[in-house]
């Protein structure tokens, strides 16, 4: 490895260092996020980056992103999904088949590129920059699609973290109602959390019902991985057949399965059954260790992305986000206000 391939790896880590400080400044902006930006802002300082160095910020933007993903399957658990995270699963099941299909058929009329509707559905019905690196690594997905897409979650992230906590109290919604939406409606986990703040100041609660459903939607992100598995494998072997190749599927399967999801897998299971509660911090250095390395990978994401390109290419999966975004809200509230009794 040559020194400026190197010296381009070290810089994506420096960023994601400074980005996790940033983002530990605030709760509204994830960590992620800004490494993206920041990697966004030095290329368009930079007026040319040598191939060497390119090569160095790709490698950060696919082994990191791999690596991260691994890591991520140890926060998720299993059993997130029962005790009253089981209530929401009806609603989140739901969410996650409209927000697909809205995210497919909008994107189609907008001729937007069908891995960015992956995307983008994905980080609008579960849990924003995760799913969208996690969906990214399996459907092989482009670097400018992944910075497109983040930056059409994050924009009504943001906007929904702002303005649940009073509109739950402009349209009377209850605090369980509240955390249904915030729980089901806002994709960032950071961003739930702000927003379950803001709102238990405004009505002096204590509550914790958001960060609950959250967490449930998110353990969701294992089943979605395993059905965009399938569909990458079939699209692929599909792909084989109309081209005149003769590969099995058993060739198919070992060329594009991406077996990093296995060991994703793999470890929410240990996970779920409670074997990392053994290693003391085991838990805290997961949760920090999947931010910290998905940051240093969008930070080499945003070596390629130039801002000309995101305010004209960037523009459609925008638009596409604000539709995904508005259906899983309509679709969540419309929930809580025909079901009122069931949630409490």
């Amino acid at each position: 490895m040559n020194s400026k391939k190197t010296s381009a790896i070290i810089l994506c880590i420096l960023i994601a260092i400074v980005a996790t400080y940033l983002g530990g400044l605030q709760n509204l902006v994830g960590a992620p996020m800004i490494g993206l930006f920041i990697g966004m802002l030095i290329l368009n300082i930079i007026p040319s980056i040598d191939k060497d160095f390119k090569s160095g910020t790709t490698f950060a933007g696919k082994k990191f992103l791999t690596w991260g993903i691994i890591l991520a399957g140890a926060t998720l658990n299993f059993k997130e999904v029962l005790g009253y995270g089981a209530k929401a699963l009806p609603l989140l099941l739901f969410n996650i088949c409209l927000s697909f299909s809205v995210a497919y058929f909008v994107g189609k009329k907008l001729d937007v590129s069908t891995n960015t509707c992956t995307l983008v559905g994905g980080g609008s019905c579960i849990c924003g920059g995760t799913a969208i690196a996690t969906l990214a690594s399996i459907i092989k997905a482009k670097e400018t699609e992944i910075a497109y897409a983040m930056t059409a979650i994050f924009l009504f992230d943001i906007l929904a973290a702002l303005v649940y906590p009073y509109l739950a109290g402009a349209i009377g919604l209850t605090a369980n109602q509240f955390g249904f939406l915030a729980g089901a409606a806002i994709n960032d986990t950071s961003s739930v959390a702000a927003a379950e703040a803001t709102y238990n100041v405004l009505n002096n609660l204590d509550s914790s019902l958001a960060i609950t459903i959250k967490l449930a939607r998110t353990s969701l992100l294992i089943l979605v991985s395993i059905v965009a598995t399938i569909l990458t494998v079939r699209n692929e072997s599909k792909a084989n057949k109309d081209s005149g190749e003769q590969i099995s599927i058993g060739q198919t399967v070992m060329k594009v399965f991406p077996w990093f999801i296995v060991i994703f897998l793999g470890m929410a299971v240990l996970n779920t059954l409670g074997l990392f509660d053994l290693v003391p911090g085991s838990a805290k250095f997961f949760k920090k260790g999947y931010k910290f390395l998905i940051t240093a990978a969008l930070a080499g994401v945003g070596f390629k992305i130039h801002f000309k390109d995101l305010f004209t290419k960037g523009t459609k999966p925008i638009i596409l986000g604000g539709c995904t975004w508005a259906a899983v809200a309509i679709s969540t509230l419309l929930f809580i206000t025909i079901f009122a009794n069931y949630i409490g």
